[in-house]
């Protein structure tokens, strides 16, 4: 594959990754509080896209574009992981406003362990199965008429590696002594924000899902 096509397929992808969207909430949300929480979620980020980038890259894609109903059901139970996750949100940044003169609360308590993080990063990539037509839309265009593996491997590595590198530099950067005197007292509504956001988000993919699966019967 080209380097000049690669290299505007690498672009376009860290363009995508400065989009809000669920990702990069929750990795601010982390960031603020924890680099090591918040590595974690990266990762697991990143294990989802090697899910999502590689369905695209090898035709798997067009399953969702040719049964409709697996799109639905991901995003039904998408959905109600999103709220579910929100739903923890709201309740932490309610246990902090409760607790406001604790400016020292253990990450561990707000989060929970680095393995919970990865998990969170993971499914909330996951949930979005919009994740597999935006790639479909900016590497349909930049692919090989025909594709070695070699290229389809080359392809998904260098999306998650630039994924992975990319949030990690942004976890770095909002996780320094500076950003965290700045975020400390406004972590209690960021959680809030992020928790109604995510009640919002995951309740209309939910809400979407259930639409197209009744309309598709």
């Amino acid at each position: 594959m080209p380097l000049a096509q690669l290299g505007t397929l690498v672009l376009l992808n860290v363009a995508g990754m400065a989009t809000p969207g669920p990702d990069l909430l929750l990795l601010t949300r982390m960031a603020t509080r924890s680099r090591r929480h918040a590595l974690a979620s990266v990762s697991g980020i990143s294990t989802g896209l090697v899910l999502w980038v590689s369905l695209t890259v090898f035709g798997a894609a067009a399953l969702l574009i040719t049964y409709p109903v697996l799109e639905s059901v991901i995003k039904l139970v998408g959905g109600v992981w999103l709220v579910w996750m929100g739903r923890g949100m709201i309740l932490a940044a309610r246990a902090q406003f409760r607790d406001r003169m604790n400016v020292d609360i253990d990450v561990n308590t707000i989060f929970g362990t680095p393995w919970k993080s990865y998990q969170q990063g993971l499914f909330t990539n996951l949930s979005n199965p919009k994740v597999v037509l935006y790639f479909a839309a900016i590497i349909a265009p930049l692919m090989p008429a025909h594709p070695t593996m070699g290229d389809a491997v080359l392809i998904v590595l260098s999306i998650v590696a630039s994924t992975f590198l990319g949030f990690s530099t942004l976890a770095f950067l909002l996780s320094t002594k500076a950003m965290r005197k700045r975020f400390v007292s406004a972590g209690p509504y960021i959680d809030m924000g992020s928790g109604i956001f995510f009640v919002i988000a995951g309740a209309s993919l939910a809400i979407n899902g259930i639409a197209t699966l009744l309309m598709g019967k």
